[in-house]
């Protein structure tokens, strides 16, 4: 009996098939450490590509606009009928946009106030 527990005469399937597990886990969670290593060096470097990316196409877009603006803006001789009517309509687009930030906090000031005028008002219906 001793010479069979010594040396088995044939190797234990389920032993091998243990072993073979085993083997597995220990890939996958190497794997998944690898992973993680590679996607946090990724995630930098992508994050940086992608500001650059967006840098550029805004700094590109803007630099086209106010080039193409300031270049027609100079070619302009400055006393004349159109000059003065770029300024003219300048400056009525600014008192518009005024006049429309004044008429809105307005409305936000009357919608605030009629809730108390509305409470008077179904008294009155009310009474």
């Amino acid at each position: 009996m001793s010479s069979e527990s010594t040396a088995p005469s044939s190797p234990d399937p389920l032993q091998a098939v243990a072993d073979a597990m085993d083997a597995a886990v220990k890939a996958a969670k190497e794997g998944t450490e690898d992973a993680r290593a590679t996607i946090a060096e990724a995630i930098p470097t992508a994050s940086h590509f992608l500001s650059r990316a967006v840098y550029k196409t805004c700094y590109s877009i803007s630099y086209g606009v106010v080039f193409s603006s300031v270049f027609v803006a100079r070619s302009i001789p400055k006393n004349n009928a159109m000059v003065h009517g770029f300024v003219d309509g300048a400056h009525a687009a600014v008192d518009m946009v005024a006049e429309m930030k004044n008429k809105s906090a307005s409305t936000a000031a009357e919608t605030s106030s009629p809730s108390s005028g509305s409470d008077s008002s179904s008294h009155a219906t009310g009474a």
